[in-house]
């Protein structure tokens, strides 16, 4: 995940971090990342999307002693005093991982993903700008490009928003931004596309494709794609995510105050996604229909990485394939 030289120098002191949305499935994997590298680790999540099955698992993998420096805090980025009260606690780095999620639930409830996702980024914005932390890193997304028709998408050069969520997003960037000049408050974004692997909720309306997939093929169900199955995807695996936050926490001052994809700068259809999994699984023969094409959604999406590999030192590890190998491995197990 990352090199030898820049594990060693996190391990070299034992700093503070807040990670926000510490149930969730991105939160959880980067909880597990920091307390293997013996960090100390402030956890926040109302369990709105994240699970305590989750933690659990981190309990699981990592040793007591690690275990020991994580404190956990059930709360709601949506109350500033929360926020403040916990990025006062010495912490050092923050990141920000809490957010509601899906495109469809932001076209179905748009008051509450505005809610969670404007007024609880500024909450934790103004909380970690009063604090002073050394550097606050936060989930942006790739649904911020919008109709922009351009591949890869380069960060500079983005679209109209299609969902509530996606002008969420955006509204994160601009509040970053406008930090940035105004208070000398410098962060970075880090546009995901399309994370996945372990502990990815595969249930619900609003389920993530993959998970979800998996477990629809191995109940041998018929699997639903979108569309005609030719929209595509820079699909990327957690372990990605994980190494791109932790290097924008410890970036230079020049590499502050900016965006950057974090993807693998691959396309991958979802039709081929389809059948990569029904191979992976040993089920070649499953079934699939094509229904509406969901709303909201962008056509295409790939990603240009140069920006993350020259000003972090962002190398994505694992490419998809390898990633989906992982992954089916780990439902299989748990299935």
């Amino acid at each position: 995940m990352l090199n030898a030289h820049f594990e060693s120098a996190i391990q070299s002191n034992t700093d503070t971090w807040l990670i926000t949305g510490v149930a969730g499935f991105i939160g959880s994997n980067l909880l597990e990342a920091l307390l293997g590298l013996n960090q100390k680790v402030i956890g926040l999540d109302n369990f709105a999307t994240g699970h305590q099955s989750n933690l659990d698992a981190v309990r699981k993998a990592v040793t007591p002693e690690q275990w020991e420096r994580f404190r956990f805090s059930e709360g709601d980025i949506c109350n500033a005093e929360t926020c403040k009260m916990l990025v006062s606690q010495n912490v050092d780095y923050v990141l920000h991982q809490a957010a509601l999620g899906s495109v469809p639930r932001s076209i179905h409830d748009p008051i509450a993903t505005n809610l969670n996702n404007v007024s609880g980024f500024l909450n934790m914005l103004v909380a970690s700008r009063d604090a002073k932390v050394k550097s606050f890193v936060y989930a942006a997304s790739s649904s911020t490009y919008g109709d922009h028709p351009g591949l890869p998408k380069v960060e500079d050069q983005i679209g109209k928003p299609l969902s509530p969520y996606a002008v969420t997003k955006y509204v994160n960037e601009l509040y970053a931004d406008v930090f940035s000049t105004t208070y000398g408050f410098r962060s970075i974004g880090l546009r995901y596309f399309n994370v996945f692997g372990p502990r990815q909720d595969p249930n619900g309306p609003y389920a993530a494709v993959i998970p979800k997939w998996i477990e629809q093929i191995q109940n041998r169900q018929t699997v639903q794609i979108h569309g005609d199955g030719q929209t595509s995807r820079d699909f990327c695996y957690v372990e990605n995510a994980i190494q791109a936050n932790l290097l924008a926490a410890k970036a230079s001052q020049e590499a502050k105050g900016q965006i950057y994809n974090v993807a693998v700068g691959h396309q991958t259809s979802l039709n081929e996604l389809f059948e990569a999994l029904s191979e992976l699984m040993g089920n070649p023969q499953a079934e699939c229909v094509h229904g509406e094409f969901r709303k909201g959604d962008v056509r295409h999406s790939l990603a240009n990485i140069d920006k993350a590999r020259r000003m972090l030192g962002y190398h994505p590890e694992v490419e998809c394939r390898e990633g989906l190998r992982r992954t089916v491995e780990y439902y299989l197990a748990k299935f």
